[in-house]
């Protein structure tokens, strides 16, 4: 009885855009010299607290994607991606604990930057987290329902992918950008991470 792999696989492809968001954050491309010291200290702490949770984040999309691909039964997608979810809300919550950390970076108006950052962080938690509760609560005795209330999953998934990372692109902006292209732990590694789902098709 099939019905639970295709929305899984739904549920994968939507993972994988909101996975971008964070590699967004951890992986800022070019740039030119940052002089400014302050600035540069910042996005170091910033950027070396965010990779290892963007790979945790990249990690959690991947054992999603994964088990799409096994012939699994509801009971192990279930647990894949019940800890997937708790995962990537952990990572985020990090994320917007080390940001709060960070304080504000010194550009125009970085104070209300970084607070709706943070703020966008810890709704994107709260959000993962609500996402987990859901799969707890799916019926795995019935692979139809089951498999109807994954497909609510990915949907919440999908919209929760397309949504806010508006602040935290709006903190990334101009000088805070520049700053972070210079630190070793925002280069290349999540650039590579972010094409990887891609070519693993």
């Amino acid at each position: 009885m099939e019905g639970t792999d295709p929305v899984n696989k739904k549920l994968a492809a939507a993972l994988s855009g909101g996975a971008v968001l964070v590699l967004a954050l951890s992986g800022c491309t070019s740039g030119s010299s940052a002089s400014e010291d302050k600035l540069g200290s910042w996005a170091k702490e910033v950027c070396d607290a965010v990779r290892p949770q963007a790979k945790k984040i990249a990690a959690a999309s991947a054992a999603i994607q994964k088990q799409t691909s096994d012939n699994s039964t509801t009971e192990q997608v279930q647990e894949t991606d019940a800890q997937a979810f708790q995962d990537m809300s952990d990572a985020y919550k990090a994320i917007g604990a080390a940001v709060n950390t960070a304080g504000a970076p010194e550009v125009e108006n970085g104070a209300a930057k970084q607070k709706n950052a943070v703020k966008e962080l810890n709704a994107l938690s709260a959000s993962y987290a609500e996402l987990k509760k859901q799969v707890d609560e799916l019926d795995t005795k019935n692979q139809a329902k089951f498999a109807e209330g994954l497909k609510g999953v990915a949907t919440q998934l999908d919209k929760l992918s397309k949504t806010g990372n508006d602040a935290l692109k709006e903190l990334e902006a101009g000088a805070v950008g520049r700053a972070m292209t210079q630190q070793e732990s925002c280069k290349s590694p999540s650039a590579s991470a972010a094409s990887a789902p891609a070519s693993a098709g």
